[in-house]
């Protein structure tokens, strides 16, 4: 048994994270601010279904606050840390840039110096398949140059990794990173194209598509993305302290799909055909993601098995249920 501190608990990513070590047995405390960049009441839905399980402790406050994260590190023995906080979304990069550089910067360096401060030698991070830019290969590997990110949020999470690689070599900090690949699924957020895509049909109301639709995206079912994270977990564990060991992970489908297929598989789901507005592509999208998982599948079990039509009936499915 673990004693975990999760960042960004309330989260997509976050709570499905918590809940899968909790139903293992280990101890999970909760760190989330519940900032409003997308419906509140989702978070604390999740939050309410965490609260359930006795091993769970929940902090509500920015990961910012040195003294809440010394007083979670001073009540908790914790042995690992899950930091999933961020700031999502490449559009409100373009009009908060404040909000990354603070949350997806600061926040990360105040978590490696709690991990440092306390001897919490084992730390587990989100990156992102934004890292990787305007790629010229069609198949995004670890090895890839990642230093031309197309927006701030990608420039964030790519400063990330540089940080924590620091740490990790300066401070005997066992890191893994996890650059995750367009994860979807239940109770997910709601600035993500397919929620989007799903409600304004629904609701029959035209939906965007940007770059006219010529993007392909590797789309992530969050039990599939799960297995890989809690693979990584388990590696973690059995790394030695104060190794100063350091690698990073593609975590994906190991699939890509043309945005417009995409959007027939809803319209099929749905059952209603969308009303499509092409538009030209965005600042700050990349045309293609498709991730190599090659690698992690040399340290932990990890082949996703959701097709995209299943994931998405089971959005679905659960969006009917979440909307009433």
């Amino acid at each position: 048994m673990e004693t975990i501190l999760i960042t960004g608990s309330a989260g997509f990513i976050g709570f499905y994270t918590a809940k899968a070590l909790l139903e293992q047995g280990n101890i999970v405390i909760g760190y989330d601010n519940m900032n409003d960049y997308y419906d509140t009441g989702l978070k604390r839905m999740r939050t309410d279904i965490l609260m359930k399980y006795s091993g769970f402790a929940f902090y509500e406050a920015d990961i910012c606050d040195v003294v809440k994260l010394e007083e979670v590190a001073n009540t908790y023995s914790i042995d690992i840390v899950i930091h999933l906080a961020a700031q999502a979304g490449v559009r409100y990069s373009l009009t908060c840039p404040e909000k990354y550089i603070e949350t997806n910067i600061v926040g990360t360096f105040r978590i490696l110096e709690l991990c440092r401060k306390y001897c919490i030698n084992r730390f587990m991070y989100a990156s992102s398949s934004s890292v990787y830019g305007q790629s010229e290969e069609k198949k995004l590997r670890i090895g890839l140059k990642t230093d031309f990110p197309v927006s701030l949020y990608a420039a964030t999470k790519k400063s990330d990794e540089v940080i924590v690689y620091t740490y990790c070599n300066n401070f005997g900090i066992n890191g893994i990173g996890m650059r995750f690949f367009t994860v979807y699924g239940p109770m997910g957020r709601p600035d993500m194209a397919y929620w989007k895509f799903v409600d304004k049909i629904f609701h029959n109301e035209p939906i965007e598509v940007f770059n006219y639709g010529n993007q392909y995206r590797d789309f992530t079912y969050i039990d599939d993305l799960l297995e890989g994270i809690m693979g990584l977990f388990s590696y973690c564990q059995k790394l030695k302290k104060e190794a100063g060991f350091y690698e990073i992970y593609n975590i994906g489908s190991g699939k890509s799909i043309k945005l417009m297929k995409f959007i027939s598989i809803i319209e099929k789901i749905v059952g209603k055909e969308a009303d499509k507005v092409m538009c030209e592509k965005r600042t700050g999208d990349v045309e293609q993601t498709y991730a190599d998982i090659t690698d992690i599948q040399k340290v932990c079990n990890f082949y996703p098995r959701t097709c995209i039509e299943d994931g998405l009936k089971k959005f679905y499915d659960w969006y009917k249920g979440y909307i009433v």
